[in-house]
């Protein structure tokens, strides 16, 4: 089966495809997830989490991008946004911070993600979907331009047309 017809066959949420693509791939994403030093979650996590993000994002999959390609991108970003979280968390964690403090935080920021999820539903759909790539699943706009068959120009400019509708929002609320 040729990239094209693999990938559409995925898109329509087709078992079968879904299957090939975990057994044919998921030794080639254990030796790249290896690669990394992590301190709780281990190489079997990182590929689980792939085919997951697969799965739940396949309609995002781009006919024309060679499918392994794809596949190593959502990979190489989950280890990535986990290291940063990782990171972030060791720093945080030397600032002692009070219960009740961190509760009414989590609240607040609970309410302001789903505001923003509801300022993104807004935007056009392709703009949508370029916004959550870049901010959300934090793809470089190279990486969204070989997705989504756009050039870098054009990614940047529906960014910047989001960011600026969302900012708006934000200050009318």
């Amino acid at each position: 089966m040729d990239n094209r017809k693999f990938i559409l066959s995925l898109k329509n949420g087709n078992e079968a495809s879904f299957k090939e693509a975990y057994l044919n791939y998921y030794d080639k994403l254990i030796n790249i997830a290896k690669r990394f030093n992590f301190t709780v979650l281990t190489p079997q996590d990182f590929v689980q989490e792939t085919f997951l993000r697969l799965y739940n994002k396949r309609e995002l999959l781009n006919e024309d991008v060679l499918f392994d390609k794809q596949l190593f991108t959502i990979c190489k970003n989950i280890i990535i946004n986990h290291v940063n979280r990782e990171n972030k968390i060791i720093q945080l964690d030397t600032f002692p911070v009070r219960v009740e403090e961190e509760d009414t935080e989590a609240i607040i920021f609970e309410e302001r993600k789903e505001k923003l999820y509801n300022f993104i539903n807004l935007l056009p759909e392709q703009q949508q979907k370029i916004y959550t790539l870049h901010k959300l699943e934090s793809l470089s706009y190279k990486e969204i331009a070989e997705i989504t068959d756009l050039s870098e120009k054009t990614i940047a400019n529906h960014i910047y047309l989001a960011s600026k509708f969302i900012r708006k929002k934000i200050e009318e609320h």
